[in-house]
């Protein structure tokens, strides 16, 4: 009987992950709708409306304590700071990027951000790399260089989404907060600025209020809630699968962002993008593989 129940809810958690990362990664067509608006006014805007949804989910949940506690923390609140500030340079090169005809160079930086968070985890934590991790970093860097190779220059949106991403994660390792009350304390440092930012471009000719559309407004309301729902399904997976499973299924994001700039926004895909993203895909899978592999021994070993 416990171990029907268990498979129950590793699969209610696997069927939470795959909507969390389908979502995400269908973010692009959502963003694509507001591409006549400046990224940065969309990103206060973003702000703003998380910081109203995701306060009424805490409370909801009762999880105010928690993130009272977090914020009156002298030393957890620095590093939420410069989380906050990379977690706000993401999400505003993402947008960027996206209504600027870079959906797959979006969907390059999150292949390449799990292997730079490899790095990471190399250098600044002093973790060993295995020899499958090593051939994984070695096609992940050749992919890069024919990748910069077919664009004529340095993928540096691609670059920085990544960079931006994976220091996030690292500091994320260094605050001991559940994912809804962490991001909760992210918003809440910005609404300040973000609610400023928005106000002074309320009255701008090119403004959201001014220029948007009934479907336009709506969209740009709901960016709270689009940012908050694929979190809490996250949330809800990591407390129902192992890591390991959730883990390989992030590449959900990039693969449907590949996919959407190829397929319906005929972003050009050159026969040498395409080998420098296969090169990729080949490192991603002696990712998996070396996942897969350890999982095993670890299994071994309890026996």
């Amino acid at each position: 009987m416990t171990n029907e129940v268990d498979d129950q809810s590793r699969s209610l958690g696997i069927s939470l992950a795959f909507s969390a990362y389908v979502l995400w990664g269908l973010l692009t067509l959502y963003w694509k709708v507001l591409k006549e608006f400046d990224p940065f006014e969309l990103i206060g805007w973003r702000i703003a409306t998380s910081v109203v949804v995701l306060i009424a989910v805490v409370v909801v949940t009762g999880r105010m304590g928690a993130l009272l506690a977090a914020l009156r923390n002298p030393h957890l609140m620095w590093r939420i700071m410069i989380a906050s500030m990379l977690l706000t340079a993401n999400w505003t090169l993402y947008v960027w990027a996206v209504v600027n005809e870079h959906v797959i160079e979006t969907a390059l930086g999150y292949f390449i951000a799990p292997l730079l968070t490899i790095v990471l985890g190399v250098v600044v934590l002093r973790e060993k790399l295995r020899l499958n991790l090593k051939i994984a970093v070695g096609f992940a860097l050749a992919g890069l260089a024919v990748l910069t190779l077919s664009y004529g220059r340095v993928p540096w949106v691609a670059i920085s989404i990544a960079a931006t991403w994976s220091v996030y994660g690292l500091l994320k390792k260094q605050v001991p907060l559940k994912p809804l009350e962490s991001l909760t304390a992210e918003v809440v440092i910005l609404a300040i600025p973000a609610l400023a930012y928005v106000a002074a471009t309320w009255n701008r000719v090119d403004s959201i209020p001014n220029n948007a559309d009934a479907v336009e407004l709506v969209f740009a309301l709901l960016t709270g809630v689009i940012t908050a729902v694929p979190l809490l399904l996250f949330a809800g997976a990591s407390l129902r699968t192992p890591l390991t499973i959730i883990g390989p299924m992030q590449y959900l994001v990039p693969t449907i962002n590949f996919i959407i700039g190829w397929a319906i926004f005929d972003e050009a895909v050159s026969a040498t993008r395409f080998g420098g993203f296969f090169l990729i895909w080949i490192c991603l899978g002696f990712v998996v593989g070396d996942v897969i592999s350890s999982q095993r021994v670890n299994r071994t070993e309890a026996l």
